[in-house]
C-alpha cells in the first residue's frame, strides 16, 4: 500500500510540475502582449477590448494553473509563527490536518461551485459584455475549475507525503527531489 501511495503522489507531483512549467511560459506571452498593448496605446492612442481581456485571462491562467505547482514547491502563504521550529513529524502532522480540514474541503467546494458557474456560462454562450471583447468567456471560467482540481490533487499528494513522513515511511531525499 505504501508503494502505491508513493506512486499516486509522484504522479500528481509530475502532473503539477508539467502544468506549472507550461503555465510559466504564459508569463512570457503576457509580457509580450502587455508590451504590444503599451506601444500601440502610446503610438496610436488606441487599444482593443480583446487585448485587455486577454491580458487578464492570461494572468488568471498563470495564477490558476500555477497554484498546484506553487503548493508542491511550498511557495504558498504560510503563517510561520511556530511551524519553523517544529520537528519534521510535527510539521507533517500540521500539514496533514491542514490539508484534511482546510485544503481538501475548500477546493472540493470551489470545484463544485466553479464547475456550475462555468457550465451556466457555457450553456448561455457567455462572451464579453464589451464590444470587441473575447467570445467564449466560459473557457476562462472552466480554468477556475481546472486550477482547483490541480490544487485538490496536489493537496492529496501532500497528505500522502505528510502521512508517510509522520509514519516514518518517507522516501529518501534523493527520490523526492528528482522533479525539483
Amino acid at each position: 500500500m505504501v508503494s502505491t501511495l508513493r506512486k499516486v503522489a509522484q504522479a500528481i507531483h509530475t502532473l503539477n510540475e508539467q502544468v506549472g512549467r507550461a503555465a510559466a511560459w504564459l508569463t512570457t506571452l503576457l509580457m509580450l502582449l502587455v508590451c504590444f498593448d503599451v506601444v500601440v496605446r502610446y503610438l496610436f492612442n488606441e487599444t482593443q477590448a480583446w487585448i485587455m481581456e486577454l491580458e487578464w485571462h492570461l494572468f488568471g491562467l498563470i495564477f490558476l494553473l500555477g497554484a498546484g505547482y506553487a503548493f508542491r514547491h511550498d511557495r504558498h502563504v504560510r503563517v510561520d509563527l511556530f511551524y519553523a521550529k517544529f520537528s519534521a513529524k510535527d510539521k507533517a502532522l500540521v500539514n496533514l490536518f491542514g490539508g484534511l480540514i482546510f485544503l481538501i474541503p475548500w477546493t472540493a467546494i470551489l470545484i463544485y461551485v466553479s464547475f456550475e458557474y462555468a457550465t451556466i456560462a457555457y450553456k448561455i454562450g457567455e462572451g464579453s459584455p464589451d464590444p470587441g471583447g473575447l467570445p467564449a468567456r466560459y473557457i476562462i471560467k472552466f480554468a477556475i475549475t481546472a486550477g482547483m482540481v490541480l490544487l485538490f490533487l496536489q493537496g492529496l499528494a501532500s497528505i500522502i507525503d505528510n502521512w508517510l513522513i509522520f509514519k516514518g515511511k518517507a522516501p529518501s531525499q534523493s527520490s523526492t527531489s528528482e522533479t525539483e
